[in-house]
This record gives C-alpha cells, structure tokens and sequence, in this order.
C-alpha cells in the first residue's frame, strides 16, 4: 500500500491535471487539509514536496503552493528549417518557433560567446576531424523575456566559418537569416540534417543556467547539418527546459515502396 501522503499527492495530481486546479491557482494551505482528514501537516508537507518535484506546482514563502503556468513554446520541426525563412527571408530557426507560438522576440532574448576550443573526441567525431583539431565553438543561452528556454552550442571547422558573421560574438542571432544564411552566403547551403532527442536529469550548472525548478528535466538536442554532397557543416547540441516546450513534427509519410514501382 503506498503511503498516505502519496495518495494525496496522487489526488492532488488528478486535480491539476483534469483542470479543476488551473496554472496559477493556489492550492490548499497544508493546515486546510489537515483540517480536512487529509493527514497530518508532514503528511500534507510531503505531498506537496511530491508535487514540486514533479514539476506541478512552485511553492514560496508568501505565496504558498502554486500550479505552474504550462504554456509551452512550440518546438516546431521541419518547417523551422524551410529555407524561405532564412534564406530568402530573414527568419531565424528558432525564432520560427516563436512565430509559430504567437511570441514576440526580442535581440536582448540571445547571447552569446564564440570561442577557438579544441575538439573533444564526441565533438571531433560529430565533424569528421582528427580528435584535438580547433573548432568554433558557438554557444547560445536563449530566453523568453527573463526566463531561460535553452542553450545551443554550434561547433564548426574554422575553415567553413573564418570571417564570417558566425565567429562574431556580438549579442543577438548572426545578421539576417541567422547562422543557416551565413554558411548559405559562404558557399555551403544546407540541404539536409539529423536530429537526435535525448531527455535526462540536468547537471547542477544546467539548472542553475536555466532556472529549473527542483525535478525538472531537460531535453538535449544533438543536430548534425549536412550540404548536399555530404559536407558537415555544423553539429550542434541544444540543452532545453523540458517543460517549456512542446515538440511538434509535421511531414509526408514515406512511402518507399511505392517509389520503387514508380522507378521500374
């Protein structure tokens, strides 16, 4: 039998989740529901403990017991990349995402650090260079007003970004168009790209990094851009705060045995 104070965290749970506590409701004071045979105050302070830790409710001297805001950005997936937006237009991958949130973005949203770093092996691996080999690395902490999304560190071979917008560690995304115009305009436009979702428990300085509150997951991104020959012009890995997005993907089922009857 699990314990009572699971059992209320169970309940309570059901409630937020049916809607009948909304975001930005306070639940109970603990003295309420021990008042209402829920159990005893460490009872009603464990549940809630419990609940924090999921991820459904803040809790703060003042404010007490809050469900938390689930308002998520929309991760969106192939359309981000459309090259109408960059190429063609002035759209930045992840403001598309934005856009697509009916979100503003302000420049003060993105900074940045760019640095020359030696390759570690992963890294080195992900490009197709020598372990050790200097590469850019380009690392971006990205907010919505002044909370944290994510982080996206892009690494690239120097001779693919020297000179260029991308090695400039100015605030903001890389001009117009962002980083996919910048390699479009020197000679590498992309053409294809792998993605990779991998969800985990944050490290102490991812937390701290994006505000995460105590149980909260993050999502790591690895992204590998290809040109159409096969050139790899970019690996990228993104930390995102799990709960502040909503991964959308919308394609054309393949349908591979219907392509080989139309070659025969």
């Amino acid at each position: 039998m699990a314990p009572k104070w699971r059992d209320l965290a169970d309940r309570l749970a059901d409630r937020i989740k049916s809607g009948e506590y909304r975001p930005g409701d306070q639940l109970p004071h603990i003295r309420e529901l021990v008042d209402a045979g829920e159990g005893s105050k460490a009872t009603v302070h464990a549940a809630y403990k419990a609940l924090e830790a999921e991820g459904l409710v803040t809790s703060s001297r003042g404010h007490g017991t809050v469900v938390r805001p689930r308002l998520p950005l929309k991760r969106i997936g192939v359309e981000r990349y459309d090259k109408a937006k960059w190429r063609d237009g002035d759209e930045v991958a992840f403001i598309a995402d934005r856009v697509a949130s009916d979100r503003a973005y302000r420049r003060n949203e993105q900074t940045q650090t760019v640095e020359l770093v030696e390759a570690p092996p992963a890294i080195a691996e992900a490009l197709g260079v020598p372990a050790g080999s200097e590469v850019y690395a380009r690392a971006r902490l990205v907010k919505e007003g002044s909370q944290p999304t994510h982080t996206l560190t892009s690494y690239y071979r120097p001779e693919h970004v020297e000179g260029t917008r991308l090695v400039d560690p100015a605030p903001g995304p890389a001009g117009r168009g962002g980083g996919f115009r910048v390699l479009y305009e020197a000679g590498y436009e992309i053409d294809h790209m792998r993605e990779e979702l991998f969800a985990r428990v944050p490290t102490q300085d991812e937390a701290k990094e994006l505000l995460l509150l105590p149980g909260e997951h993050v999502v790591e991104l690895h992204r590998t851009t290809f040109t159409a020959d096969g050139t790899i012009v970019e690996f990228a890995i993104g930390v995102h705060a799990a709960s502040r997005f909503a991964w959308v993907y919308d394609f054309k089922v393949p349908d591979s045995a219907s392509d080989r009857k139309d070659e025969l």
